[in-house]
């Protein structure tokens, strides 16, 4: 029973060993964790369109119901800028239409990503992030990570500016610009250069100065940190808050009460279908990040646990007043390279943010929103990757199309279109490679018992036997295609009277498929060509059993291609033996 019960919750498994030296380990990286999280929390609650201390909120409860179920032992959860920039996007839309407000249509999100991401967990539907190719999320990622930048341009410049796409937002900030706050923009050009020097630079002069390297990269990724104090304490001293600098004001104090947000049926229409692609983002973002740290550590990830511990982030998040969540790149990796060993360092950083919450909020008052928006824009320039553009079209057209399209569309159409157009195209790649699968005709390769393509390399070929491998599922979409290859082939070579179908790449036979193979076994029978089937996989063959079609076949099921080969082409050539020998019979002196 304890065994079981662990599989679902993970902690039941591994606090037995749990030792004192790990947890020193798990506190100091949750109090470095605290530190980094803060700002980045209260920065993403402002992209996603919430007061800042939903950042807060959204940093505590989640953590720690990620954390019973988490396989991974060190994914960071919280606010992160994507999801941010799509929970924004989805609520905008629906408030402007006066729907719902903010506050309210974030909460419901939350709670239907959760409820959609724990439901798929416990269907065990992990397998439906492959719904959408590494291409296409690259494109989307990049081109919500320039729309993220855009959108703080404003905030950086103390100009107002607003819109979904690239076209709004440059006309946004082109026609406010020259109304910009020289104060505001000062702090936040100065805090964006400094936090972009301080990625760059920090590190290599902490290790100059001697410390050690994993010290050193931790201590540089607490540059936010610094540029929050240093600019909230001189807006502070020099009053900037009157002289046109945003600033972030009260926070209000203590946490928040538990509920669940109000909910009404039409709400929740309009909310299911972007709360699905949100659910599918925070997964794929999630779990690649996990994959990697599991990777590194030689773990084991469990994609349908990490499922069910998004979906109680979430849901966590829904009750506690905070916004939709999921695992966090850059604090993923200041948990590890501050020595986190498991995730109750996940839960210490979430209790001391919840005692940062209670005690200190006052400390943020006079924290320049601008330097927030730096924050993000630096945080979110790795995510713009245009070397996975020039690769992935130097590799593969189809994928570059897919990638530059996605990343187009959600640049010039918003976020919400653009991974809509990334699954379908996904979906609509696979359908198409699939549904012209790659065959050829193979030979033996002298002397041996292998078979190759005769373009590719000089192989031995009997002029009455025609070999067809097929290194694709055969299925509805591509059914239609191999019966027109056969056919091809067929009247290519009049003189072939075996066709041989070489099954070293099909693992399965739908029920279209085999209707056609029915199809080409009659139509070759008709011809006087025998259909034959070589290396059939054992699952293939086991349902291919259990139909008419083996009784039916014109020729013969081979272990392996070469046995076709022997067989086959020894009859052949008695064949031909015996009609020369009755052709000499016929005419003993050869006379005519």
């Amino acid at each position: 029973m304890r065994e079981r019960l662990s599989t679902i919750l993970p902690p039941i498994g591994w606090l037995r060993d749990y030792h004192r030296t790990t947890l020193a380990q798990d506190l100091l990286a949750a109090c470095i964790m605290t530190v980094l999280v803060i700002p980045q929390s209260l920065a993403y609650a402002l992209l996603a369109g919430l007061p800042a201390q939903a950042g807060l909120y959204a940093s505590i409860l989640p953590a720690i119901g990620y954390a019973l179920f988490a396989s991974s032992s060190a994914l960071a959860v919280g606010p992160v800028a994507l999801i941010a920039l799509m929970s924004a996007t989805t609520v905008g839309g629906i408030q402007a239409a006066g729907v719902v407000d903010f506050a309210t249509g974030s909460l419901v999100l939350a709670l239907l990503c959760g409820m959609i991401l724990f439901i798929m967990g416990v269907a065990r539907l992990g397998f439906m992030a492959n719904f959408i190719s590494h291409p296409v999320i690259s494109g989307f990622i990049s081109g919500s990570a320039l729309i993220i930048m855009l959108s703080q341009v404003g905030t950086l410049l103390g100009i107002p500016s607003g819109g979904s796409t690239v076209p709004s937002l440059v006309s946004s900030i082109a026609h406010s610009l020259g109304r910009f706050s020289e104060a505001t923009a000062a702090i936040g050009i100065g805090s964006l250069v400094f936090l972009l020097l301080a990625r760059r630079y920090s590190q290599r002069l902490l290790v100059a100065m001697g410390l050690p390297v994993g010290i050193a990269s931790t201590l540089a990724r607490l540059a936010p940190m610094l540029v929050v104090v240093v600019t909230a304490v001189v807006t502070a001293r020099s009053h900037l808050d009157g002289a046109g600098v945003a600033v972030i004001g009260d926070l209000p104090a203590g946490l928040p009460d538990l509920s669940l947000p109000a909910i009404d049926l039409p709400l929740v229409e309009v909310l299911l279908v972007p709360a699905l692609l949100i659910s599918l983002v925070i997964f794929v973002e999630s779990t690649s990040i996990a994959h990697g740290i599991a990777a590194r550590r030689g773990e084991r990830l469990d994609a349908n646990q990490e499922l069910m511990g998004l979906g109680a982030a979430n849901l966590a998040a829904a009750v506690s007043g905070g916004l939709a969540v999921a695992g966090g790149f850059s604090r993923s990796v200041v948990n590890i390279e501050a020595g986190a060993r498991t995730q109750l360092a996940g839960v210490f950083s979430a209790v001391g943010i919840a005692l940062v919450t209670v005690f200190f909020t006052g400390l943020f008052h006079y924290l320049p929103k601008a330097t927030l928006a730096a924050i993000i824009i630096v945080a979110v320039t790795t995510l713009v990757d245009f070397r996975a553009l020039a690769d992935t079209w130097r590799y593969s057209r189809q994928d570059g199309l897919a990638l530059l399209t996605t990343l187009l569309l959600t640049l010039f159409a918003g976020v919400i279109p653009g991974i809509l157009a990334g699954v379908a195209l996904s979906l609509m790649l696979y359908l198409y490679r699939t549904s012209r699968p790659h065959v050829a005709v193979v030979g033996r390769i002298p002397g041996t018992e292998h078979f190759r393509n005769h373009q590719r390399y000089t192989v031995e070929t009997d002029p009455q036997m025609v070999i067809l491998r097929v290194d694709e599922t055969l299925y509805f979409a591509n059914a239609r295609y191999l019966d027109d290859c056969v056919s091809e082939l067929v009247r290519q070579r009049p003189e072939a009277t075996d066709f041989v179908l070489m099954c070293t790449g099909i693992n399965t036979i739908d029920a279209s498929a085999l209707e056609t193979l029915e199809a080409i076994n009659t139509r070759l029978r008709s011809a006087g060509v025998r259909l034959h089937l070589t290396e059939v996989k054992g699952p293939v063959m086991d349902r291919l059993r259990r139909t008419r079609f083996l009784q039916n076949l014109s020729g013969e099921v081979f272990l392996s291609t070469f046995d076709a080969w022997r067989t086959l082409t020894d009859r052949h050539s008695l064949s031909t033996s015996t009609i020369d020998s009755s052709s000499e019979n016929a005419n003993p002196s050869g006379a005519h």
